[in-house]
């Protein structure tokens, strides 16, 4: 064992720690209050220059002893409006909000590999800037890109890490290009008009039209686009109605389009105008009014090839062997896709999934839990993929 992996491996009782406090203390996008300000504190006392960026964001700026390039580390705070269900000691004490994504332990990793790479300030060629985002949910990035966060000094590299239980414990999900679907949320609202169902002839429907909207929508990724390409057209939640014998007077929909295209800014438009021609030609037809509304979401996620190839040598060097890649894609959306549009940038999975250890639910379920062993290769991970591209 080398003296770099001895001092990361000597904190490993600390990342877990950090890791307990920040899960049972989530705090919801643009509300993590608490978790920021320990944050701020713990990269104070490193020494680093820190600022408050985004309302709750923190950014703290290590430089090293010589110029040279200036490196970015990304991890997410914020937590998801989901009870928890998983019966853990240091289970969640603020009702109906739960750290179940990892965005906890992605805190925790960074704080701590920002601890070693303090210390090895004088051994560092150029910057490196801790990035520590709100609000990932709800695309956070982009608040702090037009607060400057990739500026002074310019950012000429992104990282981050995702802990992923739909990987096995010990497997890295690492792909370059495109590897996490662009994402649209909408809200629909079919308007009608209010009866009673004993005189269905004097109303106007908008639930029958909801349901033919769901359902030929499914037809725009099987029938109008090129099935080479993914598309996920899903409905969340409907809502519509106040009582059995009433004809509703509207119904309100909200759903996700998620895809990955080659040429993403001319396929969309092309995608969402096939996706509103269908919604209006229904409610012609079922004369019936409607709005759509589109809420700002994240373009797809673009791992650069050439920066792959730093977080591979680091994987390798942290893990000794070969066999540990996954070549991996989501259609979940990741707003650190917004960074990996302007700079060049990796997104990367450590797998955390141990179904003897109950880490293998899948993310957003009130039992989402990661396997803690984890955490100190994403720390590792960090400091040798950093050290890797300011040094080499």
């Amino acid at each position: 064992m080398d003296n770099l992996r001895k001092e990361i491996v000597a904190l490993e009782e600390e990342v877990i720690a950090l890791r307990r406090d920040f899960h049972m203390h989530p705090e919801l996008g643009y509300e993590e209050y608490r978790t920021s300000q320990i944050v701020y504190d713990y990269l104070k006392n490193l020494g680093l220059e820190v600022k408050k960026v985004a309302k709750t964001g923190v950014v703290g700026l290590l430089r090293g002893k010589e110029a040279g390039k200036t490196v970015m580390f990304r991890a997410d705070m914020d937590a998801l409006p989901q009870k928890e269900d998983t019966g853990l000691t240091y289970a969640s004490v603020n009702k109906g909000i739960m750290h179940a994504c990892g965005h906890d332990g992605h805190t925790a990793m960074l704080l701590v590999a920002s601890k070693v790479l303090a210390n090895h300030r004088d051994e560092i060629r150029g910057n490196i800037k801790f990035v520590f985002q709100p609000n990932e949910e709800e695309a956070g990035a982009i608040d702090m890109i037009k607060e400057g966060v990739l500026e002074d000094p310019k950012v000429d590299a992104a990282f981050a890490i995702h802990l992923w239980t739909p990987l096995k414990t010990g497997e890295i999900g690492l792909t370059e290009g495109p590897i996490m679907a662009a994402l649209e949320e909408f809200e629909l609202t079919i308007f009608g008009k209010a009866g009673h169902t004993g005189s269905p002839h004097e109303a106007i429907d908008p639930i029958l039209a909801a349901t033919n909207i769901i359902q030929t929508i499914q037809s725009i990724q099987t029938r109008e686009i090129n099935p080479l390409y993914p598309i996920a057209i899903m409905i969340g939640k409907i809502n519509g109605g106040r009582g059995r014998n009433i004809i509703a007077d509207k119904v309100e929909i909200g759903g996700t389009i998620r895809f990955l295209f080659e040429d993403e800014k001319r396929e969309k438009k092309i995608l969402l105008e096939k996706f509103e021609r269908l919604i209006k030609g229904i409610c012609e037809a079922m004369n019936v009014g409607y709005e759509l509304k589109y809420i700002p979401s994240n373009p797809a996620l673009y791992n650069n090839p050439a920066m792959v190839k730093y977080v591979k040598e680091a994987a390798l060097e942290t893990f000794g062997r070969g066999d540990i890649f996954v070549d991996y894609r989501s259609m979940a959306g990741e707003d650190f896709a917004e960074f990996s549009q302007r700079v060049p940038s990796v997104l990367y999975f450590i797998g955390c999934g141990n179904e003897e250890k109950g880490t293998h639910y899948p993310h957003h379920h009130p039992k989402f839990n990661i396997d803690e062993d984890t955490l100190i290769y994403g720390v590792e991970m960090h400091v040798r993929t950093a050290l890797n591209f300011l040094n080499k």
